[in-house]
């Protein structure tokens, strides 16, 4: 390999953890109101066979070739009916490794309260 392949692969590389299994992404929402910013959650529906009843930020596995924010706007829209129009990103967290070998990438975000009224 040469200098210049190098380079074009190292411009095109997304540093990540080795050997994570997948990724996942998420939302966690701002939202302003008369005390302030919250934080907005997500209560997972009881008819879900996973996850039925947890409390958490929308998000889910990210698909090839999908940002952590593509991905966290995505799942936001598919689980709650926000908009992408209607979320200002602030940035992405620190990613968190867990236990089942995957990569969890929070998105942080402000949601338009108009969006929730």
């Amino acid at each position: 390999m040469d200098q210049e392949t190098l380079r074009r692969k190292l411009a095109e590389h997304r540093p990540s953890l080795q050997q994570a299994r997948s990724e996942f992404a998420v939302l966690v929402p701002l939202v302003e109101g008369p005390e302030g910013l919250s934080l907005l959650y997500e209560v997972r529906p009881a008819k879900l066979h996973h996850h039925s009843g947890e409390v958490c930020f929308p998000g889910g596995r990210m698909e090839p070739g999908e940002t952590p924010r593509q991905c966290a706007l995505r799942e936001t829209w598919e689980e709650l009916g926000i908009p992408e129009s209607a979320v200002t990103v602030i940035g992405e967290m620190d990613f968190i490794h867990i236990r089942a070998g995957s990569l969890l990438r929070p998105v942080l975000g402000e949601v338009d309260p108009a969006t929730l009224a």
